[in-house]
């Protein structure tokens, strides 16, 4: 089992920036990738961003690059989403998602999520 707890969304103006923090506990060990995905009112989950844990290779959708960068905290599993001239389509409650393999199974954790609003 994988626990997800994210942190740092709010409320901010167009142009504005936030960081998002996701912190994992449980069976921490198994975990290969953790990203971001994001949902809007009455749209589906999309796929914001991923980082490998082995390597540190990393993913954004298109409408992020440039402005949206994760990281990790090194030696530890916690990752950061850091969000720069947001514009109100970023609007939406954004999950944590860890990948991975327990007892040669995979696993997909997805935390409650944090809301970012993008509003004047």
């Amino acid at each position: 089992q994988v626990r997800l707890v994210e942190s740092g969304g709010g409320s901010v103006q167009p142009g504005g920036s936030l960081r998002l923090s996701c912190e994992a506990s449980g069976f921490t060990r198994g975990i290969t990738a953790m990203g971001w995905f994001r949902q809007a009112p009455g749209k589906e989950r999309d796929f914001v961003a991923r980082i490998v844990l082995n390597g540190g290779t990393t993913n954004y959708v298109d409408s992020g690059k440039g402005r949206f960068t994760i990281s990790r905290d090194n030696g530890k599993y916690t990752v950061f989403l850091q969000m720069s001239n947001l514009k109100p389509e970023d609007t939406a409650l954004y999950y944590c998602n860890a990948i991975g393999v327990q007892h040669l199974s995979a696993f997909n954790y997805w935390g409650q999520g944090t809301q970012v609003t993008v509003s004047s």
